[in-house]
């Protein structure tokens, strides 16, 4: 079982895949999701997502600056004001 991840921005879509975990960098701190997470949201300060392909991989590391994080049925949704790279 893997949580569906996209990362957008306004200009594109970033990022769209199933992947293990995502720890995303929240105003109130750092958060994890996994697959079955409670329906969430939260904004988003500027730092680094930390992307897990499977269970004990080393996280890939996506900076990002501004936005909003939502998880719902659908997976985890991180709406960037703007993405690095």
């Amino acid at each position: 079982m893997a949580l569906h991840f996209e990362l957008v921005t306004p200009a594109r879509l970033v990022r769209s895949d199933d992947v293990y975990m995502v720890v995303v960098p929240g105003t109130e701190g750092e958060f994890g999701v996994l697959e079955g997470h409670a329906p969430f949201m939260s904004t988003v300060r500027d730092g680094a997502l930390k992307i897990y392909r499977t269970e004990g991989a080393a996280p890939e590391e996506i900076i990002v600056q501004g936005g909003f994080a939502e998880v719902g049925a659908n997976g985890l949704t991180v709406l960037a004001e703007h993405v690095e790279g």
